[in-house]
């Protein structure tokens, strides 16, 4: 007997073949493309085969489609279209991704209302979880053979989310939660698999620590430290892997649905696991699943025609040819985009990312499109009261970023691309003037910072517009924090932004001169 585990994981909201840079943009990834592949895999399963499915978590929001379902929410039923598609490919269990709570635990309990699948969450408990948790574990009989599936969610979603979105919830280490749970389960079931939104922790040939442990990410722990279960799903770091790690078969495919997560466990005569491979399968070549196509095709028509609504006109253009040159000295589009969320929130300073070297800026026609696909995330704004001490720690982590070769050309440092690039962790500021010296070392490459006219001191304090994941830490910015946090909005950045470039028909790019760099 064999037991078969196909997983999907941080589809991000992208269902076709596109990534809606253009309207006739094609790639080889989408939900609807997996669907078809997921199907034909059961479909060829022999008598001594079980296939499972899991939907492993962030997948109602990422893409401009989602984006216009959850703003249309209240003229059309778009937003319900999500939950139809999942039905229709028939998880066996579902959990959810961190980025499932950005608009809301209201409107996540919208979109998955009528799912026909339930979805497990081990770790997530309070008042509130009865909206959108199911059961903490699932136990699936088929062909005599019993499987028990744990599902877990990253603890760290409440250090990046809007403490509205997930209120009356609490989030516990998935690690220790899944040790009591599998201790329970394990007698009671044959093959138990760990379905986690979250990711790892250390390298899975060597084990050597990829980054700090702050319990974000435990798959690697699970790994080494629950040995009762048979196979590990993952997701979260859109990483694309596939191992036996302390003979226990884990996977973690990628994301936009470019490939399905295989886990194949072979059993013995008494049931019990003797043999598990893990693979990726590519969704490359698959047909659009025509059931989900049916449903979806209208919702995509309006959302390629939203996108293509013409905003305004920029005189100049701010066009990123070098995203490199634009962290180093800053850009046009980057001080633009500070700009807005200084105007949104009044704050004299103001810190963004160029979140990663697709954002191509804006032309001097700006669409929808061009917004949606230079800001890729829903972020909300905060304010925060810092002192110049933390401001300076901030930057030193930005400074960071970069890291001198031995030629004297410079790369993304070890920090930022191991073992996934973070591009998104690196910000440029406008309303101060700063330099880092990166013949220093790291930590000590932050020069004189110059506020309104004056060097900024250790102990001023001075207001910060940052996104909402930034403001609570996120990114491995410990000098940011909720309790510091003066002004919140509700509005999402993408919005903003097109509410700015509408009510400002004289935009002119010019390239800022705040940042120096010695090197």
């Amino acid at each position: 007997m064999k037991v078969r585990i196909l997983s999907t994981s941080d589809v991000h909201g992208y269902f076709y073949p596109t990534d809606f840079s253009s309207a006739a943009d094609h790639h080889e990834l989408g939900y609807l493309k997996a669907a078809t592949l997921i199907r034909q895999i059961r479909a060829q399963a022999g008598e001594d085969e079980i296939v499972l499915y899991i939907e492993n978590g962030d997948i109602v929001e990422g893409s401009p489609l989602d984006a216009y379902a959850y703003n249309t929410r209240e003229a059309t039923d778009h937003y319900r279209k999500i939950g139809a598609m999942i039905n229709l490919v028939k998880p066996d269990a579902a959990v959810l991704g961190n980025h499932e709570f950005n608009y809301g635990l209201d409107y996540l309990a919208a979109v998955l209302q009528n799912r026909d699948y339930p979805i497990l969450g081990a770790n997530i408990t309070g008042p509130n979880a009865v909206k959108i948790v199911d059961a903490p574990y699932r136990i699936i009989e088929q062909k005599g053979v019993k499987v028990g599936i744990i599902g877990l969610t990253t603890q760290f979603i409440p250090h990046w989310e809007d403490p509205t979105n997930i209120a009356g919830l609490k989030f516990s280490s998935a690690l220790s939660v899944l040790k009591k749970q599998a201790a329970k389960l394990r007698p009671q079931v044959d093959v138990l698999i760990a379905a986690y939104h979250g990711g790892y922790e250390a390298d899975l040939i060597s084990g050597e620590p990829t980054e700090k442990f702050t319990g974000e990410n435990e798959g690697s722990a699970i790994l080494k430290d629950v040995p009762e279960i048979d196979a590990l799903v993952t997701g979260h770091q859109h990483r694309e892997e596939a191992a036996v790690v302390n003979g226990i078969p884990t996977t973690q495919p990628g994301y936009r649905g470019s490939d399905l997560g295989e886990i194949v466990l072979e059993l013995d005569e008494k049931k019990q696991v003797k043999h598990g491979t893990a693979n990726l399968l590519s969704v490359a070549g698959q047909e659009l699943a025509p059931d989900l196509e049916e449903i979806s095709a209208s919702w995509l028509t309006e959302t390629q025609t939203w996108l293509d609504q013409p905003v305004t006109k920029i005189a100049g253009g701010m066009r990123i040819s070098d995203h490199m040159q634009a962290r180093l000295h800053g850009h046009a589009y980057l001080d633009f985009v500070n700009q807005v969320q200084m105007e949104a929130t009044g704050a004299k300073i103001s810190g963004t990312a160029l979140f990663n070297d697709d954002v191509q800026g804006f032309g001097t026609e700006v669409t929808v499109r061009n917004v949606m696909n230079s800001y890729v995330y829903p972020n909300t704004l905060v304010v925060e009261k810092v002192t110049g001490a933390d401001l300076r720690a901030a930057l030193e982590r930005c400074a960071s970023f970069f890291e001198v070769k031995s030629d004297g050309t410079l790369e993304i440092s070890a920090e930022f691309s191991n073992p996934k690039v973070e591009l998104y962790n690196y910000d440029y500021y406008s309303g101060i003037d700063y330099s880092f010296d990166l013949t220093k070392a790291a930590g000590n490459r932050v020069g004189q910072i110059f506020y309104a006219g004056h060097e900024l001191l250790p102990d001023e304090e001075v207001e910060v517009a940052l996104n909402q994941y930034r403001g609570v830490g996120g990114g491995n910015y410990p000098m940011f924090s909720a309790d510091k946090v003066v002004r919140e909005y509700a509005d999402d950045m993408p919005k903003l932004i097109i509410e700015y470039l509408q009510t400002h028909p004289q935009i002119k790019a010019k390239q800022p001169g705040n940042l120096h760099i010695i090197q």
